[in-house]
């Protein structure tokens, strides 16, 4: 999980959530479906997909993003203890009260405190990252025309070196899912960039598909609790069913036989 990452090349989807031509569809173009655990009216987030997204986030996204939605309280969703839960916003220093002489501080983070911006305001981002601060995570897979098909296709989608035929501006990098095939994001992941505690190999396809399911879960944490119990009253209904039919033809057996 060892890495060294400049703020402009950590910044795991930056471009994701800027506004502009540089990042609309290509208009002729869907990006390939893929198969997703939460799909459907059952499905469900894959646990271990989700703590390896979360550590994808931590080691590269929040370097220059937040998720403000979520407090650290929340990652109990995706199934980190209270002890990981505490470890990992204490980590993270907050901005506490002033000291005697006005001036600001930090304090440890607390498991209540939210996910925010590393940075001290959007104006402060804004003049690090070249004019734009990076954007909000914490809806970016419910709000993004294309959802978690068209994430995937993007975070798989540079081209290094681009082709042959592409025109290409110096500082620029070739991406297949952007408007133009040109974007300023360097490539934000890396085969093997950080390892996986369960084994998991860490390919770019592998770190995609975890990111773009923990994006999702970030923006619909209660998917799988909605989905159990849309289940179980679907069993209930059934069950009613069953007996509904059953004691149906009981009656019309009696009323035959009279």
């Amino acid at each position: 999980m060892q890495g060294s990452f400049s703020r402009p090349a950590a910044g795991l989807l930056l471009a994701l959530g800027l506004s502009g031509v540089a990042l609309a569809h290509e208009p002729d173009k869907t990006p390939p479906h893929q198969a997703w655990s939460f799909e459907g009216p059952l499905g469900q987030y894959d646990q271990p997909s989700l703590q390896r997204g979360f550590l994808v986030f931590q080691r590269v996204c929040s370097t220059c993003h937040g998720m403000r939605n979520l407090t650290y309280n929340d990652l109990a969703g995706i199934g980190l203890t209270r002890q990981q839960i505490e470890e990992t916003a204490k980590a993270k220093p907050q901005p506490g009260t002033p000291d005697a002489m006005g001036q600001p501080t930090t304090r440890p983070g607390l498991p209540d405190d939210h996910l925010n911006s590393p940075f001290p305001s959007d104006a402060a981002a804004a003049a690090m990252m070249g004019g734009v601060a990076p954007p909000d995570q914490s809806r970016l897979a419910m709000t993004h025309p294309g959802g978690p098909d068209w994430l995937y296709a993007f975070l798989t989608g540079y081209r290094m070196p681009p082709p042959a035929d592409a025109p290409m501006v110096p500082g620029k990098f070739y991406n297949d899912w952007v408007a133009g095939h040109m974007i300023g994001m360097p490539p934000p992941l890396m085969n093997g960039m950080i390892q996986y505690p369960d084994g998991t190999p860490a390919t770019v396809e592998q770190q995609a598909r975890d990111m773009t399911t923990f994006l999702v879960w970030a923006s619909d944490p209660h998917r799988n609790d909605r989905h159990s119990i849309g289940k179980a009253v679907m069993i209930y209904l059934a069950a009613l069913l069953a007996l509904a039919i059953a004691w149906k033809r009981k009656i019309w057996k009696r009323l035959k036989t009279q």
